[in-house]
């Protein structure tokens, strides 16, 4: 579901990149291929020097269809960034690509905050984070921050994930899948 960047996946990630429902959400923004080619070089080192973590989203036949990143990488802490291609966009793969990258972050990488920076005008992202059971909305909570990523403006929501949280709810989920397997038998 998930790998390293690799700069062969670029054509196709780019051919996903340009939709116009795909293009104006994406953090770094290519107009051509060999931009494209240069930024994902960009971020295979800036990975090596640990200024962020970046993976390829694959289908089920192992084809990319999108990125998932965590940039900003500090204290534990960082930014995500998640763009699928306009074919998979409804069909479940944000969800999954978010549960394999934050597992890795959280129980690999020790990552313990992961925030999403939302824009205002991005429902399609504000109702995917709405729908996870371990974000909150960190407006109020983290107002000095929030006001540092609008810079004076107000473009942004702010979202959290903790590891604590995010630990809590796929424990609880756990058990409670146990619980309805156990009924079932």
């Amino acid at each position: 579901m998930l790998k390293k960047r690799d700069i062969h996946d670029s054509h196709a990630l780019y051919e996903h990149l340009v939709h116009p429902e795909v293009f104006p959400f994406v953090r770094h923004k290519a107009n051509s291929f060999d931009e494209y080619l240069f930024l994902t070089k960009q971020t295979i080192e800036a990975e090596e020097r640990g200024e962020l973590i970046s993976r390829t989203i694959l289908d089920e036949w192992g084809s990319p269809i999108g990125t998932i990143s965590l940039f900003d990488v500090q204290d534990n802490a960082g930014f995500l960034g998640t763009w699928l291609g306009k074919p998979y966009h409804g069909k479940g793969y944000n969800k999954l690509a978010k549960d394999a990258f934050f597992h890795e972050l959280f129980y690999e990488l020790d990552i313990e905050t992961i925030f999403l920076r939302i824009r205002k005008q991005n429902v399609r992202s504000t109702k995917a984070a709405a729908k996870l059971p371990y974000v909150v909305n960190a407006n109020e909570t983290r107002a000095s921050l929030l006001e540092q990523i609008n810079n004076g403006e107000d473009i942004f929501n702010l979202f959290e994930i903790t590891k604590d949280l995010y630990t809590f709810y796929t424990y609880q989920h756990s058990a409670d899948m146990d619980e309805q397997h156990l009924k079932e038998a």
